[in-house]
């Protein structure tokens, strides 16, 4: 997906990152680290929990009756496992909350995007030649992101002083 989030102050980010490798505190490093982590695990989390229950309804009334899908992929699920979080704390520091596209299935790739437009578009049981809609409350991920944005540049500033305090 194209709209991944990124925890970046590059400018305090980069001139922290010099300073820790010029102190060699690695303990500290990996402090870092894991404290950038946890600001985005909540975010995280709640994507997984904004898309498992994510309301996808058809287009209008359908006269066959509904059922269990034929593949053994759960949608939801498998866009939930594929929310990954990267940290770096290097040359280009900060966190990233992405969905990893070599976690999904090759036909499926697209589909996060789609669902955060709000239509999703695909073929009937593979049948390239009846196609439907599909209808999602748009936009899960960029909503689910702007509520917890200032959280997590709060507390990533308070780590970043704390590092600050700890290098003086």
């Amino acid at each position: 997906m194209t709209r991944d989030v990124r925890l970046l102050n590059t400018g305090s980010l980069l001139e922290l990152s010099r300073r820790l490798r010029a102190a060699g505190g690695e303990n500290i490093r990996q402090s870092m680290h894991r404290r950038v982590r946890r600001a985005a695990e909540p975010l995280r989390d709640d994507l997984k929990d904004t898309i498992r229950g994510l309301d996808i309804r058809g287009q209008g009334r359908s006269t066959r009756p509904g059922g269990p899908s034929p593949n053994s992929r759960p949608l939801r699920e498998t866009i939930a496992d594929a929310i990954r979080i990267s940290v770096r704390t290097g040359s280009s520091p900060g966190a990233t909350v992405w969905i990893d596209k070599g976690r999904m299935p090759p036909d499926l790739k697209n589909v996060p995007a789609q669902l955060n437009q709000g239509r999703l578009r695909h073929p009937v049981f593979g049948n390239r030649r009846r196609w439907v809609n599909q209808y999602a409350s748009p936009p899960w991920w960029d909503t689910t992101v702007r509520n917890h944005r200032q959280r997590m540049e709060s507390e990533v500033a308070r780590v970043l002083d704390d590092v600050r305090r700890r290098l003086e």
